[in-house]
This record gives structure tokens, C-alpha cells and sequence, in this order.
């Protein structure tokens, strides 16, 4: 990494790059992230029954999906809209995750949850409502579990360092990092996807990156091509939103794939996450 961007990024020295190949590799249950391996992450918006559940649980793991998301609790900007299951969501999180193998990642939005949802997720996701809570950070940091940190809707790449540096100063390394879009004066998607700002934090930060494509897109027809050109971009991984009915779903339907459309984009992805192995392993042994 060169100086211009130790300057740059000074404030994170611990999560930063001392030599080019440089990688943190994430274990979430038997789930490696940042190894080289491509992980998707899949599911519901929120958890809203079990049947939903389930259902999507055993339909994501079987296009590919290493990991479950689903919320238990969530942050919600109408006080009328669905806010979660709380403890029951989680218990079916952990259900699902006995039932198909999975990994789950959940939102904590509150310190005081932290420790109660460690005990069912094997990731613990910051949104990006939440990245600049230090509170937050410190408890959810403190559980021991790897973190999925969200970039927040109007934070720098800069910033994003500076929350994973908290995470990472509480003696807590595991840091998965989560490209999903910023707000910007471009209405036609939910946030402007930055595929510029992810292949920075490929260059410099030692830590897996993933997308969100679904925040980024807000419209389900465009998450597939977003999530072929995190791939192209370097990404380590995708978190994508599925639901079995998404024109019923509690939140978030317009963004969220139906199996099928999971399905194709998962098969659609196959051969782009092949050719890049290819070339990395070309790239490895004519060093």
C-alpha cells in the first residue's frame, strides 16, 4: 500500500494492509469468508414466520447460499412499521441454521442486545444506521463474534476504517466489511452503489469485503447485474435479500428475489466467480 493511502486512512492503522497480499480470513461457524472463496449470504428483510423462514432457509442453501440473514429486530424509520420478533425471530434463526447448516447473521441495533443475540448468530451485522454508534460497536465488538459492519448512508470509505478500527480496538479482528450503496443525489436506485469505493478497500484494507446489492438497487431486477459487478470488483461476497413471496413480504419486498430469481442469479454468478479463481490462481503462481 502506498504512502498516500497510509495518510489517507492513518486513523485505522489496524485494519489497514502492511503488504499487498495481506487478508484477514473470517470463521463464522464452518463459513470462511475472505479465503477466496465467494460467500453469499441470503434471505429475508425480516423474519416473519417460521414456515417463511424455513422455507427460504432450505431454498437459498440449495442455490449456494453459505449463509442465513434474516431480521429479528429492525430499524424501522416509521414507529408504524414492522419492528421484528425479537427473541422469537432469533430462535428461529437458530432453527434454520440446525435444520439446513447454515450460518446466521442478524442485526443487533442496541448494546444491550449484543450478548443475547451472540447466543443465536454467528455473525452480528451493524447497519448502516448504526455505524457510527461506538456504543454499539464496543458491545457487539466485546461478544467475540465476527462483525458484518454496513457503511453507513453518507459515510467516506475513510469513515467505514474508522468504525472497523473501534470494532478491531476492542481486541475483536474479525471484521467483515459491507459495501451497500450511499445516498447521493441520484433518485432512480435506493442508494448509489460504490464500486469505486469497494475496490478502494480491496486495495488497502486487509479485511473481506462484501455488497449489499439489494439496499444499493432497491428494485429487484437491477440486484443481479449490481451483484456481477461486485464479483468483477473483488468482492469476497454478497448479502442479498430473498423472500418466497416478496410482493407480500413485511418489509422490503421491492427489493427482494423470489427463489427462482435467486436461483438464476446464483447460476448467472457461477462462471464469472470461476473465471476470477482462475485468474487469481494464474496470478499466484507466476509469483
Amino acid at each position: 500500500m502506498g504512502s498516500s493511502w497510509k495518510d489517507q486512512f492513518a486513523d485505522a492503522p489496524d485494519v489497514l494492509k502492511t503488504t499487498p497480499d495481506q487478508t484477514t480470513v473470517v470463521r463464522a461457524g464452518s463459513v470462511f469468508i475472505g479465503g477466496g472463496d465467494f460467500v453469499t449470504m441470503a434471505g429475508p428483510c425480516s423474519v416473519e414466520t417460521e414456515r417463511q423462514l424455513m422455507e427460504t432457509a432450505e431454498r437459498v442453501a440449495a442455490a449456494g447460499a453459505r449463509v442465513l440473514r434474516g431480521g429479528a429486530f429492525k430499524p424501522r424509520s416509521s414507529p408504524y412499521a414492522f419492528q421484528g420478533l425479537g427473541l422469537a425471530g432469533l430462535k428461529l434463526l437458530a432453527a434454520a441454521r440446525e435444520r439446513t447448516g447454515l450460518a446466521v447473521v442478524t442485526e443487533v441495533m442496541a448494546a444491550a442486545d449484543a450478548p443475547l443475540i451472540a447466543e443465536y448468530a454467528d455473525i452480528l451485522q451493524i447497519g448502516s444506521r448504526s455505524m457510527e454508534n461506538y456504543a454499539l460497536l464496543e458491545a457487539a465488538a466485546r461478544t467475540g463474534r465476527p462483525i458484518l459492519l454496513k457503511r453507513g448512508m453518507v459515510a467516506t470509505v475513510a469513515d467505514l476504517l474508522r468504525s472497523a478500527q473501534c470494532i478491531a480496538s476492542y481486541g475483536n479482528p474479525n471484521v467483515i466489511l459491507c459495501e451497500r450503496g450511499i445516498r447521493t443525489f441520484e433518485t432512480s436506485t435506493r442508494n448509489t452503489f460504490d464500486v469505486g469505493g469497494l475496490t478502494v478497500l480491496k486495495e488497502v484494507c486487509r479485511l473481506p469485503v462484501i455488497a449489499d446489492p439489494s439496499h444499493a438497487a432497491g428494485r429487484r431486477s437491477l440486484v443481479p447485474a449490481l451483484a456481477r459487478s461486485a464479483v468483477a470488483a473483488g468482492a469476497d461476497g454478497l448479502i442479498v435479500e430473498v423472500h418466497p413471496h416478496p410482493e407480500e413480504a413485511w418489509s422490503d419486498g421491492e427489493q427482494s428475489l423470489n427463489f427462482s430469481e435467486f436461483g438464476t442469479m446464483m447460476a448467472d454468478l457461477a462462471p464469472w466467480c470461476e473465471l476470477r479463481a482462475a485468474c487469481r490462481y494464474a496470478l499466484e503462481t507466476v509469483a
